[in-house]
C-alpha cells in the first residue's frame, strides 16, 4: 500500500507494523477528521471472489464484537483488497509492560480478567481468536485492557503461505488452507498438530499468556517454529512454583488447568475461566503481596532460625526442670562479690 494513498474515504499515512496475516497503517478518516488504524490483509493469490466473500463474512463477525475489551473493527472491500479500520489504540502492548520478574497478582488479575470477559464475548459470538500473545493485549493510557484482532487470526485460514523454520517462537506461521496457524510460542498442541480447534484452544493460550505474566518467561520457546511446536506438544514448562513461591495455590492450580494439554481436561469454556479470575480478585485474603522468590527463600531462612532458637529454650527449660526436682544443686554461681 502506497503511503498518502487511500482505501475509501481512509488516507494512509505510515506504516504501523506487519505480520503473517498483512500489515497496519495509521491513517485519517478524511470524513470526520479522526485518526485510525487499518488492517489490510494479505492479498498475495490469485483474485478469488468466493474466498474474498468469506474473508469479508469473518471480518463483519468480528466487528459485531463489543468494543468494552475488544478491539472493535469496521471492514471493507476495494479493488479486491480486504481491509478492516480499528480505533487506534492510544497505549501500549502487553509485551512491553512485563517485568522480568513477573508482575504482581494483583496487577495479573486486573489485566487477566478483563481479557477473559472479552473472549467469553467473542465465543459466545461464535468467534475464535487463535492468535492470543501479549503483543496482541493492548494497555490504553487511561489503564483499559483491550485485545487486538478479534476474528482476524481465524482470517489467516484463508491465507495460504510458506513456513520460515528461521524465525523465533513469536512470530506467526501459517501453512497451506490453515493447516497450521498462530504463533508457535502461544499456540495450543492441537493448533501445532494441525489439527481442528474451539474455544479451548484460546483458553490454552490464554493459560500461556497467564504463565508469562506470572513469571516473566514464555512457556514454551526455543529457536525455531519446529522446535517450539514440539515443546508445546509434548514438554511442561518449568513449574510456576519454582519461579514464583510466592503466589497462591488456587491460582497455580488454575493456571496448570488451562495448561494440559488434552482439550477436555481443560476449562471447557472462558465464561468459566472468567468466573474462577473473579472469585479470586473477589477474596483479597487469597491473593498475598508479591516477594520476589530471593525474598521468600530469606523468609524461610528466618522461620527455620526462629524455629530453631525456640526448640533450644525449650530443651533449657525441661533440663533446668528436671535438675531442679531431682535435687541436684544448681551450677555454681560466677558473679563476683
Amino acid at each position: 500500500m502506497q503511503l498518502g494513498g487511500r482505501l475509501g474515504p481512509y488516507e494512509v499515512l505510515e506504516p504501523l507494523g506487519s505480520g503473517g496475516m498483512g500489515a497496519v497503517y495509521k491513517a485519517r478518516d478524511t470524513r470526520l477528521g479522526r485518526l485510525v488504524a487499518i488492517k489490510i490483509l494479505r492479498q498475495d493469490q490469485a483474485p478469488d471472489v468466493e474466498r474474498d466473500r468469506r474473508l469479508l463474512q469473518k471480518a463483519r463477525a468480528a466487528s459485531s464484537l463489543s468494543p468494552q475489551h475488544c478491539h472493535r473493527a469496521r471492514c471493507g472491500y476495494r479493488n479486491g483488497v480486504v481491509y478492516m479500520v480499528m480505533e487506534l489504540v492510544d497505549g501500549k502492548p502487553l509485551d512491553r509492560i512485563i517485568p522480568s520478574q513477573g508482575m504482581r497478582l494483583t496487577e495479573l488479575l486486573r489485566i487477566a480478567t478483563p481479557i477473559a470477559d472479552a473472549f467469553a464475548r467473542a465465543h459466545a459470538a461464535g468467534i475464535v481468536h487463535g492468535d492470543l500473545k501479549p503483543s496482541n493485549v493492548m494497555l490504553t493510557a487511561s489503564g483499559a485492557v483491550k485485545v487486538l484482532d478479534f476474528g482476524l487470526a481465524e482470517l489467516a485460514h484463508e491465507a495460504p503461505a510458506t513456513v520460515d523454520e528461521t524465525l523465533t517462537a513469536t512470530n506467526p506461521v501459517h501453512t497451506l488452507q490453515g493447516t497450521v496457524m498462530g504463533t508457535p510460542g502461544y499456540m495450543s498442541p492441537e493448533q501445532a498438530e494441525g489439527k481442528p480447534t474451539d474455544a479451548r484452544s484460546d483458553i490454552f493460550s490464554f493459560g500461556v499468556l497467564l504463565y508469562e505474566m506470572a513469571t516473566g518467561r514464555r512457556a514454551f520457546s526455543a529457536t525455531t517454529n519446529a522446535a517450539t511446536m514440539v515443546a508445546v506438544i509434548a514438554r511442561e514448562p518449568e513449574p510456576v512454583m519454582a519461579l514464583r513461591p510466592d503466589l497462591p495455590a488456587d491460582f497455580l492450580r488454575l493456571l496448570t488447568r488451562y495448561l494440559r494439554k488434552s482439550p477436555e481436561r481443560r476449562p471447557q469454556s472462558m465464561s468459566d475461566v472468567r468466573v474462577l479470575l473473579e472469585d479470586l480478585v473477589a477474596e483479597p485474603e487469597a491473593v498475598p503481596p508479591a516477594v520476589s522468590p530471593a525474598s521468600a527463600e530469606s523468609g524461610w531462612r528466618i522461620k527455620s532460625i526462629a524455629a530453631a532458637v525456640a526448640a533450644a529454650l525449650v530443651l533449657l527449660s525441661g533440663a533446668l526442670l528436671w535438675r531442679a526436682r531431682s535435687g541436684l544443686p544448681a551450677a555454681p554461681s560466677t558473679d563476683i562479690p
